[in-house]
């Protein structure tokens, strides 16, 4: 019979070796120092042998109960392995999905933005574990998940519907990759439900309705504030969280220059907190609109402040009420159609270098070999393209050099 001492002090040789201790149970000594307790027995005039566990994780007093029990199964004609599959599944069906789904949020949400993060836990906690929370995952099917998918998809909201799909195939992955459930249920719905029709920021591309909008917004009286900013969103057709948050230490007005901390950029968790601003080239319109507001608002944190306090941002639904307002409908134009309307035209009128169009609109842009461009670069040429771009639409809100608009062919 073997010892503590002994299974601990037992050194690594050249060769694998056993050490015996009783009733079958051996301890298995490996060249690169492992240790693991096997035990050999027959059933049905077969010599087996099954796996214990490793030393030290599993004792010697604990790999001789589990020969102890392995033993009464044998007795009774049972084979033992299939009896710890067995026990190993019933453990796996008493993890409830909403238990697992929490356990996988709080590991992989550090590393995503606080928004995404909130967004999935919200997702399951509405569409989700409402109704399969408490059901074990290993016991999880395809016709669970696809009910929770038919209540949006039937409404319309596939955005919901592909979503749910996504976020319980994540975690039944990660059940998976756990030992906690056999498969994943998801990928069988493939097919099974319409596809996402992806649906593109209203805007406006036509070089004549893009200066009937821009006439519109200089003749806008809801507030200089918000003119400005609507005026702002057309100069430079950064995202319209951007131009709602944007704060006067952010702003070199001399130097033309807006500098959009990493922080506040649409980038990974790891890249808002290590990244380098993204830097926005100011024509001498859009500085000369910010001058104007400047006494207005230039005492306090943010250039275009919320109504109710100074403290915080306007509301990022103040540029699309203005638009509203304005007579433009969710159809015709949005606070993020401005974004497409300047590619559009800067690509198919004005014909400027699509990656320095992108690098502006602050798209991940690769070059020929694949690497990211630096989203410093191309700054000379895209000040050279903002002033063309701002003339451009004071040259069509003028009513004058329209130049006609014909996309592209594919």
């Amino acid at each position: 019979m073997l010892t503590d001492t002994e299974v601990r002090k037992a050194k690594p040789t050249e060769k694998t070796y056993r050490l015996y201790d009783r009733d079958g149970l051996y301890l298995e000594v490996t060249a690169a120092g492992g240790k693991y307790w096997r035990l050999k027995y027959r059933l049905a005039g077969k010599e087996k042998r099954a796996a214990l566990g490793v030393y030290p994780a599993v004792t010697l007093a604990a790999a001789r109960e589990a020969t102890m029990i392995a033993r009464e199964h044998v007795a009774t004609g049972a084979d033992p392995i299939a009896a710890r599959k067995a026990d190993k599944q019933a453990a796996v069906g008493v993890d409830p999905f909403e238990s697992i789904a929490r356990e996988w949020h709080a590991k992989f949400s550090p590393g995503w933005s606080e928004t995404h993060a909130h967004k999935l836990l919200r997702r399951l906690e509405l569409h989700v574990f409402p109704a399969i929370g408490t059901k074990p995952i290993a016991q999880l099917s395809s016709a669970d998940v696809l009910a929770l998918i038919r209540p949006p998809e039937e409404r319309g909201d596939m955005e919901i519907a592909h979503g749910v799909r996504i976020v319980v195939g994540q975690v039944c992955r990660y059940a998976v990759a756990t030992a906690r459930a056999a498969n994943d249920p998801t990928p069988a719905l493939r097919g099974a439900i319409k596809p996402m029709m992806v649906k593109h920021a209203a805007t406006r591309t036509d070089p004549r309705e893009v200066g009937a909008l821009i006439r519109s917004i200089r003749d806008y009286n809801g507030g200089p504030v918000v003119r400005t900013a609507l005026v702002l969103s057309a100069l430079t057709f950064q995202r319209p969280g951007n131009i709602r948050m944007i704060e006067w230490s952010e702003l070199d007005l001399d130097a033309g220059m807006w500098a959009i901390p990493s922080a506040k950029m649409k980038r990974k968790k790891e890249d808002k907190e290590n990244g380098v601003p993204h830097l926005v080239p100011l024509c001498s319109q859009a500085v000369d609109a910010l001058r104007k507001v400047q006494p207005m608002t230039g005492h306090g944190r943010y250039v275009f402040p919320g109504e109710r306090t100074h403290d915080r941002p306007m509301s990022e639904n103040t540029v699309t009420a203005a638009l509203r307002s304005l007579g433009y409908s969710k159809e015709q134009m949005t606070a993020h159609g401005f974004r497409a309307m300047a590619r559009t035209l800067l690509d198919e009128v004005l014909e400027e270098p699509p990656h320095v169009i992108e690098a502006q609109l602050a798209h991940a842009v690769r070059d020929a070999l694949g690497t990211a461009y630096n989203r410093t670069s191309h700054i000379e040429q895209r000040r050279k393209m903002m002033q063309r771009w701002a003339d451009y639409l004071d040259a069509i809100a003028a009513g004058g050099n329209v130049i006609p608009f014909a996309p592209k062919a594919a």
